[in-house]
């Protein structure tokens, strides 16, 4: 193996898998033959999984199957793809919602570390890795932390996420535990609503896919009796995330808030409420940097303390 130590941040989202430098839908499916063409095909254990596409349908956690395993080894092949890297030790360093992190850590651990040396081919590359290390850390804090010392006595982050709404409240850079919460109402539930209006109404749907494109950048080609009830329902949700802030007794007209993850570009557009307490992280990439960041100030600590064996 290569002797550098890679370290490896990945994102598990419902929607989208994040690393540092790349995002692909969370979607796998098995491929009965060898295919005949490559593009996005993980050949793991003799089998062929085609990766991309519709979304997993969202479950009560994602180590009931080997779904999220596989999306691992994509996102670990395609940002090793990014650095020029096929044969590496590998740090892998992930994220969970603080609010479930205690009760979900060992087992994603172990889901994830199942295999020390894997070898395995995307796009007909052949990767060979070997996971030193996984360690789980808190998204949302994640994505603030290599800016925390920009950040007063107290700072409120919410990260919306497709399923989930994270908020948690920073003091003096510290995360405080007793005014952080986990909401299951993220952008899909949003999807949601827009495609209940569009049945209702029209007797059909908008694919998921174009709903995202217009939430990431505020553009809609549709014709208007679609584009006038994508934009109610945006309103409507951005409206739900500053009650919700409110029902916490977060006074949002003068209390510092940052928006992260894929929602802050709709909060930005589609939300009514400005400020110069307001900023917004839109990368939606910046969990998965975060987990990187978050990884080497773990092994700096550990190697200062002649500690860290892997």
């Amino acid at each position: 193996m290569n002797n550098k130590l890679e370290i490896v941040g990945i994102d598990h989202g419902w929607s989208n898998i994040k690393t540092a430098n790349t995002v692909f839908t969370t979607a796998v499916s098995h491929i009965a033959n060898e295919p005949g063409v490559f593009d996005n095909i993980l050949e793991y254990e003799g089998k062929y999984y085609s990766i991309g596409g519709k979304r997993l349908m969202v479950k009560d956690t994602k180590v009931t199957d080997d779904n999220f395993y596989l999306l691992t080894l994509a996102a670990i092949a395609k940002e090793l793809k990014t650095r020029g890297i096929y044969n590496v030790d590998i740090f892998l360093s992930v994220g969970l919602p603080l609010t479930r992190f205690g009760a979900e850590k060992e087992n994603f651990i172990k889901y994830l570390s199942r295999k020390k040396e894997v070898v395995f081919k995307f796009e007909q590359e052949t990767y060979r890795i070997n996971i030193i290390k996984v360690s789980v850390f808190p998204q949302c804090y994640a994505a603030v932390s290599d800016r925390l010392s920009q950040y007063g006595r107290k700072h409120i982050i919410v990260d919306i996420g497709s399923w989930t709404i994270d908020l948690m409240t920073i003091r003096n850079m510290t995360p405080e535990l007793s005014e952080c919460d986990t909401r299951p109402m993220g952008l899909i539930t949003c999807m949601h609503s827009i495609n209940k209006e569009c049945v209702a109404k029209f007797n059909s749907e908008i694919d998921e896919a174009e709903l995202e494109y217009i939430m990431k950048t505020g553009m809609c080609e549709m014709n208007d009796k679609y584009r006038n009830v994508i934009e109610s329902e945006l309103k409507k949700f951005t409206d739900k995330v500053w009650n919700m802030l409110r029902e916490f007794k977060i006074n949002t007209d003068v209390t510092p808030i940052t928006f992260v993850g894929g929602g802050a570009a709709v909060m930005k557009m589609y939300g009514d409420v400005e400020g110069n307490n307001i900023s917004y992280i839109e990368d939606v990439k910046a969990n998965a940097k975060g987990f990187e960041y978050l990884a080497k100030a773990f092994m700096i600590s550990k190697s200062r303390r002649g500690v860290f064996n892997g």
